[in-house]
């Protein structure tokens, strides 16, 4: 088997390639990675001696370079994406090409070229806030920033060539990922680098926003099952289990870092800041076996301590893009 994963260099795509990789039931498998290493990219997330891996530099936008990688691969796992609600919202022309024009590139060649699974990545974030309760895979889809538009466009893309063409599409929504190598602009590394190095932390608001968290190796768990197992036309929600408000998150990463609240910095609240998120995973868990592996407290712990041994990996990337503001 062939895939070709797109944004395969960024936080989650480059985890479910390393887990590819490493499992003995995928050693036949060789995996395309096609990527466009924007600023949150990086070549060192990826294995790339590894004989079973291809990296091309390139933008998932560009049709002839999607239609020649897309001819020679099985199977899509669709990744790539611009993520950032903050910069959405200060810029939402580069979320509106890449997330809707780029995913409508590659299902374009995907249809072309007979291939399926097509798995499209995405995010709880379309969904909207909700009070109460969680959301189940057929709610109404309620964006609040130009992110989670962009990404809810796509979705509806990626379903309607399913609907028109026949195309082996599924969609998965996640909740909020953390792990190592996830970029510092996000709310857990941002903090935690911050407070490795001394400097407080911009909590958006009073802190009372709901977050739902998911490992990322249990997330790229969730996506497999969904690309070998899932249903054509399906959408299929992968939470964690563990809520969490952005306040008392902030209170065990200042604990794990050892550092009191005069560390915190509140700040001026996110526009359109929604203020709780949570999935229903029923359905993948009862279709798939889907169930999150991780402890919450364990890997977090663990999170903080890879961050804490890895400074070499995040302060180049710190220095170049500078402050974006809490993603949570």
């Amino acid at each position: 088997m062939h895939l070709l994963v797109t944004g395969a260099a960024g936080f989650i795509g480059s985890a479910y390639v390393r887990t590819l990789l490493a499992a003995p039931e995928h050693e036949a498998t060789r995996i395309t990675v096609l990527d466009k290493l924007t600023y949150a990219g990086s070549l060192d997330n990826l294995e790339l001696g590894h004989p079973r891996l291809e990296f091309v530099r390139g933008d998932i936008c560009d049709a002839a370079l999607v239609d020649r990688l897309t001819a020679r691969a099985d199977q899509v796992v669709h990744f790539a994406a611009e993520s950032h609600v903050d910069r959405s919202i200060t810029g939402a022309a580069d979320f509106v090409r890449t997330n809707l024009l780029g995913t409508q590139t590659l299902l374009d060649a995907a249809l072309r070229h007979g291939i399926g699974p097509f798995v499209h990545v995405s995010t709880d974030e379309v969904y909207g806030s909700i009070d109460s309760g969680a959301w189940p895979e057929d709610h109404p889809l309620q964006p609040s920033s130009p992110y989670s538009a962009s990404k809810a466009g796509a979705d509806l893309l990626a379903l309607a060539c399913h609907r028109t063409h026949g195309l082996d599409v599924r969609v998965t929504r996640c909740s909020n990922n953390y792990g190592p190598r996830q970029f510092p602009e996000k709310i857990i590394p941002l903090f935690v680098t911050n407070l490795l190095d001394g400097r407080k932390v911009p909590l958006y608001g009073d802190g009372r926003n709901v977050r739902d968290w998911l490992h990322v190796e249990d997330h790229c768990l969730g996506v497999e099952l969904v690309r070998a197992k899932g249903r054509p036309g399906e959408v299929y929600n992968l939470g964690g289990g563990t809520e969490l408000t952005n306040r008392e998150l902030t209170g065990l990463l200042l604990k794990a870092c050892g550092a009191d609240w005069d560390m915190v910095e509140y700040v001026e609240d996110r526009k359109g800041h929604d203020l709780r998120y949570c999935v229903d995973w029923t359905k993948a868990r009862d279709e798939l076996g889907y169930r999150p592996r991780h402890d919450f407290t364990t890997g977090l712990d663990r999170a903080v301590t890879w961050y804490r041994d890895n400074r070499a990996w995040w302060e180049p990337l710190k220095r170049r893009t500078g402050p974006a503001g809490p993603g949570a």
